[in-house]
């Protein structure tokens, strides 16, 4: 019989790359309950974030509205963009649901719920912690949390914020729920987030593994676009050792394949429970890491590494499951709550501009042509069809496109070949369509703006006090 209104489990991780898991991922990572859910569900090979840094991208999962709809770019409060009208717990509510919210949420102060009726946070391990008595504690070893650095965890396994999360996820399906009504539950992991610091056995997982070295791409050296060049410039990513970016790497996926075995402790809980084949489950990540790639770290820009992200979807097993299908277009964070909300049998508010991907999936919708994004500092616009990437930067107009059909790895700028000329051309009038609809001031008469290249000097740059210095008591939820 087909559950009309299935449980519901959101998991999402903080900072993963597309590439670490599914067809692209190292023959010897190992994320089996990924894989799993892949196999058994649908996978969606083109998945960005629409404005590659956390908040933004949450701000879509809560509102189902894209970045240019909702206005959130940066890591500012939420309270300023959204209330409690219209997100994604209240609408699931309305349909039935009972909810909870566990992990990071990074909401803005930091215990606003935004219409979640029960919410757990990193602050309350880190507070458990702190009160527990024991003679070592998470996040002692000096790294902050935007640290392109490696170390080992100063907790246990049993004792890290990711086995905290999933233990207080497994709590909520056996024990605080209300068995007689469905639920939605966002299981929200900190990792792959710096601070690199898994705990054994993940620390030393991949250590003897080839771990691939970063992307370069032929345009990422010296003549590299100037918003990029001055990033990487002032967090020194450049300067990184080929032996530091390896040994961070060796921890990254470290971190995720910690995150995906504790993922099959909350499988194992709604298994134990019978719950486990009806429940729908949607995985996906906010946004990647650069992880020195094109001589950069961190997220923001529409790169692969930094905007693409994994995806995936598994329906109950009383429906159509399509099963080990992929999706070639574009979706973002925004199509979650639409999703969700159809899955519950409701509709969702009419200022969402996300998809139902169930009714792209079965045929009944057609699928985005483009996704726009942007950088939360404005410093790039860019459109991806899920082949072709057309990417502005403002600051003296450079222009680039790459295939990646043929190029995946965005090796080579495809830009400035007359071959492909017709291909930029449609992409950047599309883009300026768009953004003239907004009346966005991207556009003048008709084009996109050029801005003149700031006149900062390398050592100036390198010079601006480092930002990513945290301890476990910054006073903001982004304790990872």
């Amino acid at each position: 019989m087909s559950v009309s209104q299935p449980n519901i489990v959101l998991i999402t991780t903080d900072q993963q790359r597309y590439d670490t898991c599914g067809p692209r991922a190292p023959r010897w990572m190992r994320t089996p309950h990924f894989d799993d859910l892949c196999r058994s569900g649908i996978r969606f090979d083109a998945a960005y974030g629409d404005c590659p840094i956390c908040v933004a991208a949450r701000t879509s999962i809560m509102t189902g509205k894209t970045v240019n709809t909702h206005g959130l770019m940066g890591n500012e409060p939420t309270s300023k963009y959204f209330g409690d009208k219209d997100t994604l717990p209240t609408v699931m509510r309305e349909l039935g649901y009972q909810t909870a919210a566990i992990g990071k949420m990074h909401f803005g102060p930091e215990r606003r719920r935004h219409g979640w009726e029960e919410m757990i946070l990193p602050a309350d391990y880190y507070r458990q912690m702190e009160r527990s008595g024991l003679p070592f504690q998470p996040m002692r070893h000096g790294l902050g949390q935007n640290e392109l650095y490696p170390t080992m965890a100063t907790v246990p396994e049993a004792l890290t914020l990711t086995s905290w999360t999933a233990e207080r996820c497994v709590d909520y399906i056996r024990e605080r729920r209300d068995p007689t009504k469905p639920f939605l539950l966002w299981c929200s992991f900190s990792k792959p987030h710096p601070p690199l610091d898994p705990p054994e056995p993940y620390y030393s997982m991949y250590r003897d593994c080839d771990i691939p070295a970063p992307i370069i791409g032929d345009w990422s050296g010296d003549d590299a676009p100037e918003g990029l060049k001055r990033s990487r410039q002032e967090w020194s990513t450049d300067l990184l050792s080929s032996e530091i970016i390896r040994a961070a790497r060796v921890a990254y996926y470290g971190l995720i394949t910690q995150c995906d075995y504790n993922m099959g402790r909350i499988f194992a809980a709604l298994q134990d429970l019978g719950l486990l084949t009806e429940t729908l489950i949607l995985y996906c990540s906010d946004h990647g890491e650069l992880l020195g790639d094109h001589h950069a770290g961190a997220k923001s820009y529409p790169y692969e590494g930094a905007a693409h992200v994994p995806f995936a979807l598994r329906l109950p097993a009383s429906w159509d499951r399509h099963a080990g299908a992929s999706i070639k277009s574009p979706v973002t964070h925004a199509d979650i709550l639409p999703t969700f909300a159809a899955a519950a049998g409701g509709k969702a508010p009419e200022e969402c501009d996300g998809q139902n991907l169930l009714a792209v999936i079965r045929g009944e919708a057609p699928a985005r042509r483009y996704l726009e994004a942007v950088h939360p500092n404005r410093i790039t616009n860019s459109l991806t069809d899920g082949r072709w990437k057309y990417i502005y930067f403002p600051e003296g107009g450079r222009e680039q496109l790459f295939d990646l059909e043929t190029d995946p790895d965005e090796i080579t700028d495809l830009a400035g070949e007359e071959a492909h000329a017709a291909k930029r051309d449609e992409m950047r009038a599309e883009l300026t369509r768009l953004h003239q609809e907004r009346g966005s001031n991207v556009v003048e008469n008709g084009a996109l703006v050029v801005k003149p290249v700031r006149g900062d000097s390398e050592a100036e740059r390198r010079a601006r006090p480092w930002p990513g210095y945290h301890t476990e008591h910054f006073g903001v939820d982004v304790r990872h």
